[in-house]
């Protein structure tokens, strides 16, 4: 059974190269100094640069209107032919045809450009949204890098940008208007000064309002998500009134910033609206009395009030889509700010296959970003072949160690070896094919049991998922299930009971016949037959020549185990073969009994999140 098209869909797409539409699709070669706006659209700048031509041909071709009243007002009504009027309409109506086939042209660039920058960044994005709870940067929305990337790709590809390539032919329309009277040139201009000026107090009035709905939004949605992952609590405890109002209390402030954010801007986007208006008959009022006064032809009132409409076109385009700029350009500088954050990957030899010992040398870990240490001063070494119990009561520490020893959490002093070699020297996707881990808080992919369980490799055969899931000695039990391997496990795995995400979780820290396998309370959710499969399984990792280490909630879980450590207060209390410990420490079995369970629970094993 093969299951690479089951993985194939849940893979991310890799960057291509772009070579439609004026993109070199190649990488840029500029020096490394450059900013992380200018190096990403580096590869863009054919594309940009067809953007600009093409708003120079749409700009040119916008004057057609103008020149048609124009030529239609002072050459054909005087000489009343038919002739000129059919040949002036033919032409403009070519001309017209150009313009929207440029400007359609010009859209698909710029949402190429779109697309390109959010294939440039989303696996940084996305590395950087796992890989932030690991180095304690999680915030209330840990997916608004996700969200800021969406909105800088979307802004990208409207015609947000479109607006400032027009924007330099402002003064070119202005200088027209000045040629057909100085004062519709005059008229124009303080229109124009004063759309600025409603440009510059959008930017001020929108910029606070807009980081504020930021803010709020992600609270907003931290309180939503929890409160869906805690559906069944909230109902059955009858909790839904109180969560109630502890959604209210964090949607006002979103309510209130995002109301304040769209009144500025719909109060401003009337003002130009009106303006424009307004200004557009103030020209046609001074072509008339131009008119009048003979200083100008009749065409020119129409010419006029067409050619100003569309001087200041982009500045009204540019006030109404200030609220997107604004919008992307913070979220921008968010992922500026965060991918910052994220450690280049160092280059890492190739080393050989784990064969021998872990090693564990006066190790002390913390949280990421905390200044407490939760387990410190651990010395210990395993053998292919042995199996290491971790006990101690509730925030030991325990679980803080297994952390360490998978390399989710670093070192904060002392190291942990895999035959020699430190954590840090791995090449981590390379590491992760020697590492087996099972979390106390189970957490399985949207997919199927087949791809769960092959880590959603692109490479895996329905081979070794079988060999996993047998080694798990949960084959039987996935083929009761609907669809056997290829059975849906839902959102969280919730069409799932939490006893088979277990197991499942354990078939998964099994694939690829791991050397170090480390499970967190693994037990934590079985039943004796389930404790007993268990048991089998990490016998089995131990007789092929693993390493297996369990933290262990019940002493069950100890039964396939010949040495244990005891955590205390975050330190290392004892170390030893199990027989010794039990007998010395914990006075909970007799050395006879070193083969199965302890006959007695050792009072110190408890839970532990630490």
């Amino acid at each position: 059974m093969s299951i690479s098209k089951a993985l194939d869909s849940s893979a991310l797409r890799s960057i291509s190269g772009i070579t439609k539409f004026g993109f070199s699709g190649r990488r840029s070669q500029r020096a490394p100094d450059l900013s992380l706006f200018a190096a990403t659209l580096a590869p863009c700048r054919p594309a940009l640069a067809a953007v600009a031509l093409l708003s120079l041909a749409l700009n040119l071709l916008a004057l057609a209107g103008s020149f048609y009243m124009l030529d239609v007002y002072d050459r054909v009504l005087p000489s009343r032919s038919v002739a000129t009027l059919v040949g002036l309409t033919l032409l403009v109506l070519a001309l017209y045809a150009f313009q929207g086939y440029f400007d359609y042209i010009r859209g698909k660039l710029l949402l190429k450009v779109g697309v390109h920058v959010d294939e440039a960044l989303n696996g940084k994005t996305f590395e950087a949204i796992v890989s932030a709870p690991l180095r304690g940067r999680s915030s209330g929305d840990g997916l608004q890098p996700m969200r800021d990337l969406d909105q800088v790709r979307s802004f990208l590809s409207s015609g947000g940008p479109a607006v400032i390539f027009d924007l330099p032919w402002l003064p070119i329309y202005l200088g027209l208007c000045f040629l057909f009277h100085v004062w519709i040139g005059v008229a124009a201009l303080v229109g124009a000064l004063m759309l600025v000026a409603l440009t510059a107090v959008a930017e001020m009035r929108a910029r606070r309002p807009a980081r504020e709905a930021t803010a709020a939004a992600s609270m907003r949605i931290y309180v939503a998500d929890a409160a869906r992952r805690n559906a069944e609590s909230v109902k059955a405890m009858g909790m839904g009134p109180d969560v109630s109002v502890i959604w209210d209390r964090a949607n006002a402030p979103y309510r209130s910033s995002q109301e304040c954010a769209s009144a500025a801007s719909a109060g401003l986007g009337s003002i130009s609206r009106v303006l424009r208006i307004a200004l557009q008959s103030a020209v046609l009022g001074i072509g008339a009395y131009l008119v009048i006064r003979q200083e100008a032809t009749a065409g020119v009132i129409i010419a006029s009030s067409i050619l100003t409409a569309r001087a200041l076109t982009p500045v009204d385009q540019a006030v109404g889509n200030w609220k997107s700029f604004t919008a992307a350009r913070q979220s921008w500088d968010r992922l500026v700010t965060l991918l910052a954050t994220v450690p280049a990957k160092p280059e890492a030899m190739t080393l050989p296959e784990l064969r021998e010992k872990l090693t564990v040398e006066a190790a002390a870990v913390a949280p990421p970003a905390v200044p407490r240490l939760t387990a410190a001063d651990v010395t210990f070494s395993l053998t292919a072949g042995q199996g290491l119990g971790i006990i101690g009561p509730s925030a030991s520490g325990k679980s803080s160690l297994a952390r360490l020893l998978v390399g989710a959490w670093p070192a904060v002093r002392g190291a942990v070896r895999l035959d020699g070699s430190a954590l840090e020297d791995w090449d981590r996707d390379q590491l992760g094919r020697y590492v087996g881990y099972v979390a106390q808080e189970i957490e399985l992919f949207p997919g199927s049991v087949a791809a769960n369980i092959a880590r959603f490799r692109r490479d895996a055969t329905g081979d070794e998922v079988i060999e996993a899931a047998k080694a798990a000695n949960v084959h039987e039990m996935i083929q009761a299930l609907p669809r056997g391997y290829e059975t849906d496990i839902g959102e969280h795995g919730s069409d799932l009971s939490a006893g088979q995400r277990q197991r499942i979780a354990l078939a998964r820290a099994l694939y690829g016949r791991p050397f170090l396998v480390v499970l967190d309370e693994p037990n934590s959710n079985l039943d004796s037959e389930g404790e007993h499969f268990l048991t089998q399984a990490m016998l089995g990792v131990r007789r092929r020549g693993g390493i297996v280490v369990v933290l262990a909630h019940r002493p069950s879980a100890l039964a396939a185990v010949d040495h244990v450590l005891v955590m205390k207060d975050g330190r290392m209390h004892s170390f030893g073969t199990k027989d010794e410990i039990f007998a010395h420490t914990l006075k909970a079995v007799t050395p006879a009994q070193a083969g199965g369970a302890p006959a007695q629970a050792p009072r110190a094993v408890g839970g532990d999140r630490a």
